[in-house]
């Protein structure tokens, strides 16, 4: 069998990536094991402030430029809901926070998301007491649901093996590569934090940021906009809230644990006083760079190895514009932005040999 591209892993990365060869009517074959969760259990929000700072997230405006109408496009593929707008209601601590959010609200690149007011509202079982700012144009993607249509959709068309890749069994040529069966011109990839058992990649400095939520069910709290104090409380519809997330720098595994929930309750009982059950625990592992950016780039060695990676905490609106990047990339040889390039770590490499 011969196909342009194996991918390796069907995570956001990887969906955005094969998504991007469809377009341009390359060929593919995608391997997924599942061992890698964290885009399945994201809340896939989007939002371009940075909530504790009033500041601009990087490249926040050209990534939506790209995502939304991303996953308009797969709407349409697939006749269903991903992308829910809601906006987001950032609970002040003080004065000073209040005054922060004025000043913020007159940036250019802020202006269109960040209202120039004080919510003074009062909404049942939330403590505010100095009132909300509020952000619009942001919303959360259903990754979950896509990515599950996603896998069915390339399962159906015999385009996904659910099997782990075996690096050992990848054999590199001048030209191509081959793996089993398969000869493909190049292999991309998209593991997530399992990029830590890649021998090809595993130099970069990936960090595992273990993340925690719960899902609440809470029939007083009726809001329909994300509350953002020291945990946000996403509204899902039909008075259930995820509410997330935490950040564990050393626990390795994907389980959820009792110290995670404990943290998440207590965060969620600072701001919020209604009665409430939790329905669901979960817990993935973000791949994340010390520099919040993420790892997009063929190998220094191997020009037939790329990889798409670290998308970190936002990935539903890095993914899609890192895919192109690293398309045209390698299709049209157009030379990636210096912030997401590998090549910011090539004496990583060197050094490992």
């Amino acid at each position: 069998m011969e196909v342009d591209y194996i991918i390796v892993g069907l995570g956001l990365a990887g969906l955005a990536f094969t998504k991007e060869l469809e377009k341009n009517n390359k060929s593919f074959l995608v391997y997924e094991d599942n061992s890698q969760n964290s885009s399945i259990v994201a809340a896939g929000i989007y939002n371009p402030v940075i909530l504790k700072r009033f500041t601009p997230v990087w490249n926040a405006i050209e990534q939506l430029e790209i995502a939304l109408p991303f996953y308009t496009e797969l709407e349409k593929k697939f006749n269903t809901k991903y992308n829910y707008p809601v906006d987001i209601y950032r609970i002040f601590k003080s004065v000073e926070e209040q005054n922060n959010w004025f000043i913020a609200c007159e940036k250019p690149l802020l202006s269109n998301y960040m209202t120039p007011k004080i919510i003074t509202k009062h909404f049942e079982g939330i403590i505010a007491s100095y009132g909300f700012g509020k952000l619009t144009n942001t919303g959360r993607i259903d990754t979950k649901t896509l990515l599950v249509d996603y896998k069915n959709y390339l399962t159906e068309r015999n385009l996904l093996i659910n099997e782990s890749f075996e690096y050992n069994d990848l054999k590199i040529n001048e030209c191509n590569v081959e793996y089993k069966n398969v000869k493909a011109s190049k292999v991309i990839f998209c593991e997530g934090f399992g990029l830590v058992k890649n021998p090809f990649f595993n130099y970069l400095p990936i960090q595992e940021a273990k993340g925690e939520l719960i899902t609440i069910h809470a029939t007083n709290l009726n809001v329909d906009f994300l509350i953002k104090a020291a945990v946000f409380v996403l509204p899902l519809g039909k008075n259930y809230f995820k509410v997330g997330a935490t950040f564990n720098w050393k626990d390795k595994t994907t389980l959820p644990t009792e110290e995670g929930k404990q943290e998440l309750i207590t965060k969620l009982e600072s701001f919020i006083n209604v009665p409430y059950t939790i329905v669901e625990h979960t817990a993935g592992i973000r791949p994340t760079v010390k520099d919040r950016r993420p790892l997009v780039g063929f190998h220094p060695k191997y020009k037939n190895l790329a990889i798409l990676n670290g998308l970190g905490t936002r990935g539903v609106m890095i993914a899609p514009i890192a895919a192109k990047a690293l398309y045209n990339n390698l299709e049209k040889e157009i030379v990636l932005d210096k912030e997401i390039s590998i090549d910011r770590f090539q004496q990583l490499c060197l050094d490992q040999d």
